[in-house]
């Protein structure tokens, strides 16, 4: 009589698991879910914008007049170690491009937001500025030395919409 239990027990623990995948499977069905949404969530940078802007030791910028096929994906300040500014967002073609900006060393700061990007030795004249081009595995970028920070636009879109992000850069002042 005990081994005949033992055996009852396993065939109605799989019984058990067979019903429960089964009605799992059925409320998978009927249960909406769209996968064809954009994963990437746009941000608000305004608010964060203006605590930057009040609290960098520098002018912070960002950009005016991009069209709205332009999506901010990220955004942050950090007060120490160097003022850090972060603006990032998708292009039209849904490649990355940041802005950064930092008071931080141009040794340490610029390999770090640039992916290990190296100065090409060639310039972009951008809005009357000269921007350096540097160029990577990763990412390429432009890079303006300012007095007692650096602005870089850097990112995986095509220089010319690095350029692009670097024309409509503007400060509070």
């Amino acid at each position: 009589m005990a081994s005949k239990r033992g055996k009852q027990t396993v065939r109605d623990m799989f019984l058990s698991l067979v019903l429960i995948v089964a009605a799992a499977g059925v409320i998978y069905v009927f249960v909406p879910h769209d996968d064809s949404g954009d994963p990437v969530r746009a941000v608000d940078y305004r608010v964060e914008l203006a605590t930057a802007r009040r609290a960098a030791p520098y002018q912070v910028v960002a950009p005016a007049g991009l069209g709205a096929d332009w999506k901010a994906t990220s955004v942050s300040y950090e007060g120490d170690d160097g003022a850090n500014w972060h603006l990032g967002f998708l292009d039209p073609d849904g490649k990355y491009v940041a802005v950064e900006q930092s008071t931080a060393p141009a040794k340490t700061y610029l390999p770090d937001v640039t992916q290990d990007a190296k100065n090409t030795g060639r310039t972009e004249t951008v809005a009357g500025q000269e921007w350096q081009h540097w160029t990577g595995d990763k990412y390429d970028a432009l890079v303006l030395k300012g007095e007692g920070s650096t602005t870089v636009v850097t990112g995986s879109a095509p220089t010319a919409r690095l350029v692009e992000m670097a024309a409509a850069l503007k400060s509070d002042a």
